[in-house]
């Protein structure tokens, strides 16, 4: 089992999970945040971290692409262990429904 992050990021980025995961296993995009599986210790700590309910186990029902997605991205995208401030409108697209097909880039994020 692993934890993955799904599109309830996009947008929000809240980072509150960075900054429990006692193994570093996030990497940051442009406007979301991914979970190596491979790194991940199904420890758990970050899911009731998160603000915007992005983090499930994968374990879940119709987790497949979020597994797939994250494996993908964490391959590319830089480590993330230090928490950042979220972006200045997270509120606003937290809960909002579609947000992988209406905002999700491939573009790395700055990392650490």
């Amino acid at each position: 089992m692993t934890y993955v992050v799904t599109d309830a990021c996009i947008k929000c980025k809240y980072m509150d999970c960075v900054e429990v995961c006692p193994v570093d296993c996030f990497y940051e995009g442009e406007n979301m945040l991914v979970i190596n599986p491979n790194e991940c210790i199904d420890c758990g700590v970050c899911e009731p971290e998160c603000p915007a309910e992005a983090i499930l186990p994968d374990t879940e029902a119709d987790t497949d692409k979020w597994v797939e997605l994250n494996s993908k991205y964490s391959a590319a995208w830089p480590n993330i262990t230090v928490k950042k401030e979220s972006p200045e409108d997270a509120d606003e697209y937290k809960g909002m429904e579609g947000k992988f097909e209406k905002f999700f880039s491939p573009e790395p994020g700055e990392g650490d």
